[in-house]
Formats: C-alpha cells, structure tokens, sequence
C-alpha cells in the first residue's frame, strides 16, 4: 500500500501529502545552505540582494547568473538545478527577443515555478528535487527576492535561507537582519550566518557571493553575466571575486 503513494505523483497519501514532493523536499534539505537577503542602500528606497552558496568543490557553480538583472542560487540536486538555470535562461532570451528588455523578476520566477509544477504531474519525469533562490531588478518593482520550492510554489523575502541548516540560519537571520543594512553589513551577516552551521572551514574557494547592485558600487573585479552591457550606473547582477571573497572572510575573522 504504501509503494502505491511513494511512486506516484499525483496520488495523495493518507495523511495528505504528496509522497514524491516530500523526497524531493527532503533532497533539498540535504543540500548545501544558501542564503538570500535584500537590503536596502543608506535611506533610498534602492534595494538590492546578496546571494551566497557555500559548498565543497570549486568546479561546481551554486551562485549563477540568469540575464544581466537576474541570479539565482540553489540548494539541492546539482544536476536538476542545471537543468532549471538553462530553461530559465532560455525563458530569459525569448522575453528579451520579443520585448527587448530583460523579463521582470516576477515574471521569470513565475516561468521557473511553472516547469516546476509540471514536473509535478506529467508522466515519466519526476519533481526536481532542488529549491532556488531568484534576486533580481528591474523597473516595475524594483530588488525582488523569490524562493522556489519543488511544488512549483514561489514566495518573496527580505531574508531566508535554504538547504541543509535552513532553520538555525532563518533563526540567524531573523535575529540579524535590519532594513537598514548597507552591502557591507548583509555580506558580513550572510557569512556569519553560514559559518553557524557549516562543518569545515569557509574559504574563497568554497564560498560563492552574488550581488545586485549599481555598477559603480563595486568597482572592477567582478564577474558579470556575458551579455551585460556596460552602461554606467546601471543595475546588475555579479559574482565577487575569489579575492574579494576572501577579503569579506578575512574582515570577519
């Protein structure tokens, strides 16, 4: 009886739970811990988000771009979380080729959700056992952070955190985090928050950190999608750096 619930998708248990869901959430909470938060710059009403994926081996990528506006990490599956990032940003460039903007955040989440959800129910697939964070801009709502579960169901923060130590770093981050957190202050409060739960030491080559923030807030040294423009002043996502990685670590140290 109980094989019947654990191999199908959409037959719900008795307790009301869809069986195959629960084992892709559980491979997620089994995944490496990633962070997001959105903050906010000085008292203007800019926000942005910083992004952290901490894990093992520096082939991998946890922290990755969508478009020149969006990222995303994720905790999880590595090889579903590919498979996401390249429907994504397939998504990404038709919007682009129809609309010739980059697609609001919203937007794409809503798209990502969607392949989530039908992985859900349609035959001979199974739900993706991976969990993602989208951050991203753009002119109609400005900094957006999402959350993106198995299920297909999609939800914004201003902080949250996902994987193997999800609830001692939400608790973190709930005492933590502030509406008036500069750059500076999120980054040092996203690494604090993994180094409470990681076992082993954090370095820049198990550490990966995704902004999104004015260009000339940053300066040079930093690694942005390949399309992105270079327009002074405008809004991007990017990754730091190993050495500015390592200059955050060594800040907190």
């Amino acid at each position: 009886m109980g094989d019947r619930y654990s191999f199908s998708l959409t037959t719900f248990s008795p307790s009301g739970k869809l069986v195959q869901i629960e084992y892709a959430l559980n491979a997620v909470s089994k995944g490496l811990t990633s962070i997001g938060i959105n903050y906010q710059r000085h008292r203007h009403c800019h926000r942005k988000e910083i992004r952290l994926g901490a894990g093992r081996r520096p082939s991998l990528e946890w922290v990755a771009p969508i478009c020149p506006t969006i990222g995303v990490v994720y905790s999880g599956m590595g090889p579903d979380a590919r498979l996401l990032i390249s429907k994504a940003r397939k998504a990404a460039q038709q919007y682009k080729r129809v609309y010739m903007q980059d697609p609001p955040v919203a937007i794409l989440v809503q798209e990502i959700a969607a392949v989530m959800q039908e992985y859900t129910q349609s035959g001979g697939v199974r739900p993706f056992g991976v969990s993602l964070l989208v951050a991203g801009w753009d002119e109609h709502r400005g900094h957006s952070l999402y959350q993106v579960d198995p299920s297909g169901t999609y939800f914004g923060w201003k902080a949250t955190a996902i994987g193997k130590n999800m609830l001692n770093a939400k608790t973190f981050l709930e005492k933590r985090f502030s509406d008036t957190l500069e750059l500076d202050d999120a980054i040092h409060t996203a690494i604090l928050t993994l180094k409470e739960g990681i076992e082993g030491q954090l370095n820049e080559n198990s550490l990966e950190i995704g902004i999104i923030t004015m260009d000339h807030d940053v300066g040079v040294g930093v690694e942005a999608h390949p399309s992105a423009e270079k327009e002074v002043g405008a809004m991007r996502f990017r990754k730091l750096l190993p050495h500015q990685v390592r200059d955050y670590l060594e800040n907190i140290a």
